[in-house]
């Protein structure tokens, strides 16, 4: 998926950049070990995805020493948290079952363009000030339970 030089990551790609993100933020270093647990995939294909983001320029591997983000992977990894939390958010907003919405979001969350992500953005910040919206969603929601 090339587009005039610069490679698009694939949904892999984001998911890995998006736990060291994480990992980072809350540890403060990423290990392979630690990515692979996370994403539930072995050790080797996460070192296969680690060197292909440092060729691609999303950060600086190491062998023995670790990985740190670049800018440019520090500022997707951000990006892609973001778009799992308002995900996560709007579920929730909509009346989403608690237990469905993590697997709903991790179904989802590669299938939408940034313009959908905006969007639902907005969506949310319209649902949190108008509470009566919600209220009528809920309405709806256990009308449909009965």
């Amino acid at each position: 998926m090339e587009r005039e030089g610069t490679a698009m990551p694939t949904p892999s790609m984001e998911d890995h950049i998006e736990q060291i993100y994480l990992l980072i933020e809350h540890k403060g270093y990423a290990r392979v070990s630690d990515i692979a647990e996370a994403l539930s995939v072995l050790p080797s294909s996460v070192t296969k995805m680690v060197q292909k983001l440092d060729k691609d320029g999303y950060l600086i591997y190491e062998k023995y020493r670790g990985l740190t983000l670049t800018p440019k992977g520090q500022k997707l990894g951000k990006r892609l948290v973001q778009r799992h939390d308002l995900l996560e958010q709007f579920l929730r907003l909509i009346g989403v079952d608690e237990e469905r919405i993590y697997e709903d979001v991790e179904g989802i969350e590669h299938h939408l363009s940034w313009n959908s992500i905006d969007r639902i953005a907005d969506l949310v910040q319209l649902l949190e000030e108008e509470p009566q919206i919600t209220k009528k969603l809920e309405e709806m929601k256990s009308n449909h339970s009965m």
